[in-house]
C-alpha cells in the first residue's frame, strides 16, 4: 500500500488528535506552526489588584478554564460566584481512585476498587514541559510535579494480528530503522545521487554523519546496534552478551509502525513531561482550596439570560431541586458545548447556532490494577506500548516504580474508533483490553483485575473530550472567542492548543482580560 504524506497525517490525527497531525504538518513543512502558540513565554495573566472592585462576575463550570478564571478574577478584586454542576471541580480533569463512582449516562455505574494510594487520570495524565501557563500556576499553587515517562524504549509495538506479527521492542525498531535508513542514503550519496545536490566535501561529511547517526560500519553499512539491545545482556568473565539481530527492512516499512518511530518527536511529546505527584486532580484542588468559599458544587446551569446591564443566571440545586436566580455584571461560561446547547437562553441565532455547531471529539479509557510485570519481567518503567488493534496503546505507570502493584492503563482511543468500542458491553471492553495486553506481554492477562472505563461522551456534563478545528479561522471559533452581550466563552476549545489544559488556562485568560477592558473602557 502506498502511504502519502496526507494518509500518513490522517492516521495521526486519529490516533493522537488534531494538535499532533497539526504538529506534525509543521514538522514536515506542511502549514504554518499555528498550533504551538507562545505559551513558553506567556506570563501569567496580570491585573491590578483591586481594579475589579464592584463588578460581580458568574464563572460557570469548575474545569481549569473555570478555576483559572475564577481565581484571576477574584486576585484583582471582583466579586466572583463559581458554579459547578458535578460534585467535584476539574471537569475533564478528573483522577479516579478507590471508591469513585463511575455513572455514565448509559446506565452504568462502575465503583474503582484500587489499593490505597493508586490512581488512574481518565482525563489529561501528562503535561508538556513547554506549557508554562499551567505548569506555573503549579508552580504558583504549589503543586508538587515529577516526571512523566511517557517514552520507553523498553516498550512495543505490536502488529496488527491479521499480519501475524509478534511485539517489536521499540528500541529495535527506532534504531533498526534509523541504520537501515542510514546506510541506504549512504549508499545513494557514494553512488552520486546527491552529486547536484552536495559539494563533494559536504557528501564525505554525510556519509560519515550517517555513520554516527545511525550506527554504521566504517564501510557504512549497517549490520545491528547496540543501541537494539541484546538478547543476553552483558555481564562478568567472557560473557560480552548477544545482541539483537537486526530487524528486516521489510517490517520496518508497516506504515502502523511509523507513528511509534516518531511519537516522542512531535513538541508536545517531548521529554521530559510531567505530572503532579500523587494524580493529575491535585491542580483543579489547588485551585479550589483558594475558591472553595465562592464554590457552588453540585448546582447544575438551566438558563442564561443576558441583560443591558448584567447577566440572570436560573440554577437548580441537584440535591433539593431548589431553583434560584444568580445575577452578576459579567458570566464566563466555561463548560462544554454540548452542555451548554442544552441551556435556555437568549443569545442571538448566530451564537446558538455556532454552539450547536461544534463537533466534540471522544476518547475512552480502560485502567486495571496489577502486579507490576511490565517492570519485573520487560524492564518497562512507564512509556506507552502502541497496539494495532481497537485499544490503541497500553500505558504503564511513572511512579510507584518495584511497589508490588499498579495501574497499567489498558485502553485509550478516541474518536469513531472510541464510539464503536464504548458502544460494546462493558465485560466486552474488559476482555478485548485484556487480551491485547495478554498479546503483548503473553500469561499477564490474568494478573489483570478490578478495571474501570471511562467513556468521554457518556460522561454526564462533559459529553465529550475536546474539539478538532479544521482551521483556527473557522466561523464558530472566531465567533465563540467573541463575548455575548455580558457573556464570556471560555475553555480549551477556544484556544490553539486544543485538548490540553494549558489551551483551556490560556482561553481563560483572553475571557477575563476581555471583561478587564469592558470596565476600564
Amino acid at each position: 500500500m502506498t502511504v502519502t504524506r496526507r494518509t500518513f497525517l490522517m492516521q495521526l490525527a486519529a490516533t493522537s488528535g488534531y494538535t499532533a497531525a497539526a504538529a506534525a504538518m509543521t514538522t514536515l513543512g506542511l502549514g504554518a506552526p499555528t498550533i504551538a502558540s507562545a505559551s513558553g513565554q506567556t506570563p501569567l495573566l496580570q491585573l491590578a489588584p483591586g481594579s475589579g472592585k464592584g463588578t460581580k462576575v458568574l464563572v460557570l463550570g469548575a474545569g481549569i478554564a473555570g478555576l483559572v478564571s475564577a481565581y484571576e478574577l477574584r486576585k484583582a478584586g471582583y466579586q466572583v460566584q463559581l458554579v459547578e454542576a458535578r460534585d467535584r471541580v476539574g471537569g475533564r480533569n478528573w483522577t479516579i481512585r478507590n471508591g469513585t463512582r463511575i455513572e455514565l449516562n448509559d446506565g452504568t455505574t462502575q465503583v474503582a476498587d484500587f489499593e490505597p494510594g493508586h490512581y488512574f487520570n481518565a482525563g489529561p495524565a501528562r503535561l508538556p514541559s513547554h506549557h508554562q501557563t499551567i505548569l506555573g500556576y503549579c508552580r504558583e499553587l504549589g503543586v508538587e510535579l515529577e516526571a512523566e515517562v511517557n517514552s520507553s524504549r523498553s516498550a512495543y509495538f505490536l502488529p496488527d494480528a491479521a499480519k501475524g506479527g509478534q511485539p517489536i521492542q521499540l528500541r529495535r525498531a527506532i534504531n533498526d530503522a534509523r541504520g537501515h535508513v542510514s546506510e541506504l542514503l549512504a549508499k545513494a550519496t557514494s553512488k552520486g545521487a546527491l552529486d547536484q545536490e552536495l559539494s563533494v566535501d559536504d557528501r564525505a561529511k554525510l556519509v560519515e554523519f550517517l555513520k554516527v547517526y545511525g550506527d554504521l560500519t566504517p564501510q557504512a553499512e549497517f549490520k545491528g546496534s547496540e543501541r537494539s539491545g541484546y538478547k543476553v545482556y552483558p555481564g562478568t568473565a567472557e560473557n560480552v552478551g548477544e545482541r539483537n539481530e537486526p530487524l528486516p527492512l521489510e517490517a520496518l516499512l508497516d506504515p502502523d509502525l511509523w507513528l511509534a518511530l516518531v511519537f516522542d518527536e512531535l513538541l508536545i511529546f517531548q521529554p521530559t513531561m510531567l505530572q503532579p505527584v500523587g494524580g493529575m486532580d491535585r491542580i483543579p484542588y489547588a485551585f479550589f482550596q483558594r475558591l472553595k468559599d465562592v464554590a457552588r458544587l453540585n448546582t447544575e446551569v438551566k438558563s442564561i439570560t443576558n441583560k443591558d446591564k448584567g447577566v440572570d443566571v436560573v440554577v437548580r440545586d441537584r440535591a433539593s431541586g431548589k431553583l434560584q436566580t444568580l445575577s452578576a455584571d459579567y458570566a464566563v461560561v466555561t463548560f462544554p458545548l454540548p452542555v451548554l446547547a442544552q441551556v435556555e437562553t437568549n443569545f442571538s441565532p448566530e451564537v446558538k447556532q455556532a454552539i450547536s455547531n461544534v463537533h466534540y471529539d471522544t476518547a475512552s479509557k480502560i485502567a486495571w490494577q496489577s502486579r507490576r510485570f511490565w517492570e519485573t519481567e520487560s524492564q518497562i518503567y512507564g512509556g506507552i506500548s502502541v497496539v494495532k488493534h481497537e485499544t490503541s496503546l497500553i500505558w504503564y505507570p511513572s511512579g510507584g516504580f518495584h511497589k508490588k502493584t499498579g495501574v497499567l492503563v489498558g485502553c485509550y482511543n478516541i474518536g469513531q474508533g472510541a464510539r464503536d468500542f464504548t458502544a460494546q458491553p462493558l465485560s466486552a471492553q474488559f476482555a478485548s483490553s485484556r487480551g491485547v495486553i495478554d498479546r503483548v506481554h503473553p500469561g499477564r492477562g490474568a494478573d489483570l483485575k478490578n478495571p474501570v472505563s471511562v467513556a468521554w461522551h457518556k460522561v454526564p456534563y462533559s459529553l465529550g473530550s475536546w474539539v478538532h478545528w479544521a482551521t483556527p479561522a473557522e466561523k464558530e471559533y472566531v465567533r465563540l472567542n467573541q463575548p455575548e452581550g455580558r457573556v464570556h466563552f471560555a475553555g480549551e476549545y477556544l484556544s490553539q492548543i486544543g485538548a490540553w489544559q494549558e489551551g483551556a488556562a490560556l482561553s481563560a485568560h483572553h475571557a477575563v482580560a476581555a471583561i478587564a477592558r469592558r470596565i476600564t473602557t
